[in-house]
């Protein structure tokens, strides 16, 4: 079984061929995830190639499915020009999230996605809110008041801006917000300060993965978000623990992102190598 691993800024995943993941049961696919017991990873990347337009599953830690990731799929898009799949030129990519526009450019190391567009219905995410958009929902979380906007970029994000980041309290209740009763397919969720009209800091919990260094479709809602309060100009410079990623905008909430990918290895594993779940 051959598994290539890479990442977006410390945002880490293994990308592998639909045949190698159709061996794998879902219990198989955590622990292969675990940083203790497995490889290690952020997520699985699952290649379809059976239709003209590549296709991507995404796997979360636990075990749950993603709709969309960002850093997803600028490392997807990495792994199709490396083995051949795609050159320099723009092509599509499917996802349960929808269809998104991909490129890698000179050299490789960049990756422009086309993320879509940002939605601020509350049905869109899904959460149980009421009105056409939510961009200063009242939460309560850990004894802390809070406000949040909610919006959808083919997965669910709920944005909270903060005077000053503290990444402490995002790991302290990042799986409170995740899992609140108003998500019902749960959330990611972003703490977002704003430092300039070009410029913002975030912290991330990711559904099913947890704190996590940089996200791609986090980035883009929590600038989005901030573009929606109109905080932000229509280039934003995003800024995480693992690095920076370039955000712009245009038409109706249209949302681009660009940036680094990098492999780390491809990996073989014998087919018996760790897979009794009960040793």
């Amino acid at each position: 079984m051959i598994f290539h691993r890479y990442h977006g800024l410390g945002n880490d995943y293994l990308v592998c061929h639909q045949s190698v993941a159709a061996l794998l049961s879902n219990e198989q696919i955590q622990r292969l995830c675990d940083r203790h017991y497995g490889i290690g990873s952020d997520g699985l990347l699952i290649d379809h190639d059976d239709a003209d337009i590549p296709s991507l599953r995404i796997i979360n830690p636990d075990g749950s499915e993603a709709e969309k990731s960002g850093n997803g799929l600028r490392i997807y898009a990495r792994y199709l020009f490396d083995i051949g799949r795609v050159a320099h030129e723009p092509f599509q990519v499917n996802t349960p999230g929808g269809q998104v526009r991909c490129e890698v450019t000179e050299g490789a190391h960049q990756v422009i996605v086309d993320m879509g567009q940002a939605k601020f219905s509350p049905a869109a995410l899904p959460a149980s809110v009421e009105g056409d958009e939510a961009l200063a929902l009242p939460l309560v979380a850990g004894g802390h008041n809070l406000s949040a906007t909610l919006v959808s970029m083919g997965n669910p994000h709920c944005v909270i801006r903060v005077d000053e980041l503290d990444l402490e309290l995002v790991k302290q209740l990042g799986s409170e917000i995740e899992t609140l009763a108003i998500f019902p397919k749960r959330t990611n969720v972003q703490f977002v300060q704003v430092l300039d009209r070009n410029n913002i800091n975030i912290g991330i919990w990711e559904r099913g993965a947890g704190y996590t260094l940089a996200s791609g479709s986090s980035s883009c809602a929590a600038a989005s978000a901030m573009r929606k309060l109109a905080l932000v100009d229509e280039n934003v410079t995003v800024h995480m623990p693992g690095g920076k990623l370039a955000i712009s905008f245009s038409g109706d909430f249209q949302v681009n992102m660009r940036g680094p990918v990098q492999k780390i290895a491809t990996i073989t594993l014998d087919n018996d190598c760790f897979w009794d779940m009960t040793a």
